[in-house]
């Protein structure tokens, strides 16, 4: 793994992307446990609204699921994936979830919980699970078979930031452009594989460059370039007003321990901060450097969250 660098991007990344399925709901197997059965069903864009409002009672924990939506709607291929909803007899949301390729999942409850899983496990081409730690492992519980334990899993720290430190810009921190495309897929796919395993740029070569050319499109890709060398990259995987979702952060390993990381991050996050409430994050509980850097940045530990990668 890159010293530098956040959780590597894996479940945003380098995932193919596949249409919505026709069913409208997905009804769970039969209750484990003691708990009672449930439907999920399936959202379409006129549900966006009240699924927006809900994921906005903890935006920190749901940047990504919100974010997808503000940029795609809830019915899109760009999802990789598809929302659904379970709801209490009243019809209040309990829960929403994601399940594709991409699964996350927000659930106030253990029977919304246990339904996702269950119903995830008709959901084609599942390669990813993210979500806070303890609801993740409840959640492979349901979705797992006879005690089947990941078959790779990462433990990952959310931090959170408020306020930028104030320090010298770096001049030639800038937007990237369609010409460090090639040198932004390079660096990401590296970073991909050190966490998973799994290298994007042979499995999905044409998927992963689209998704990293539609994220430079939106002008969400922030470089240093020194020649033909990345010296320095960040990822805005999410954006909504009250969270900007970072990603991909790397910094040359020449260059690590001299400031350069601070410096960007720190001009990023300011810059960030006068359209969003605060900027968050995802870092692999192994990579002390990493932690440091975010640390030095004022950034603070807000949770613990896991990461399930599938075959």
């Amino acid at each position: 793994m890159n010293a530098n660098s956040a959780r590597q991007a894996y479940s945003v990344e380098n995932l193919a992307t596949r249409s919505a399925p026709g069913a409208t709901t997905l009804v769970a197997s039969p209750p484990l446990g003691g708990l009672n059965s449930t439907t999920a069903q399936l959202l379409s864009n006129e549900h966006e609204q009240e699924v927006l409002a809900f994921l906005g009672q903890r935006p920190t924990h749901t940047v990504m699921m919100a974010g997808f939506i503000r940029d795609n709607g809830l019915e899109s291929r760009l999802n990789r994936g598809s929302f659904y909803a379970c709801r209490s007899k009243k019809g209040k949301l309990e829960g929403v979830a994601l399940l594709g390729e991409i699964t996350t999942f927000e659930a106030r409850t253990e029977t919304t919980v246990a339904t996702f899983a269950r119903c995830a496990r008709t959901a084609p081409k599942v390669s990813v699970i993210i979500g806070e730690q303890a609801k993740v492992r409840s959640f492979w519980r349901y979705y797992a078979e006879d005690g089947e334990a990941p078959p790779v899993d990462c433990v990952e720290l959310l931090f959170e930031l408020r306020e930028a430190p104030i320090c010298d810009d770096v001049q030639e921190l800038r937007i990237a452009s369609a010409d460090d495309l090639n040198l932004v897929m390079a660096i990401h796919a590296d970073m991909a594989y050190a966490e998973s395993g799994i290298n994007p740029l042979e499995v999905d070569p044409l998927g992963f460059r689209e998704r990293c050319a539609r994220r430079i499109e939106q002008r969400r890709v922030w470089v240093v370039t020194h020649g033909d060398e990345l010296v320095f990259k960040a990822d805005i995987i999410s954006e909504t007003p009250e969270v900007t979702y970072l990603e991909g952060i790397h910094v040359s390993p020449g260059l690590r321990g001299q400031g350069q990381g601070f410096r960007c991050l720190s001009q990023i996050a300011r810059t960030l901060l006068k359209r969003t409430k605060c900027v968050s994050l995802l870092v692999n509980q192994k990579n002390r450097e990493a932690q440091n850097l975010y640390r030095k940045c004022n950034f603070q530990l807000r949770g613990r969250y896991e990461t399930i990668f599938l075959p």
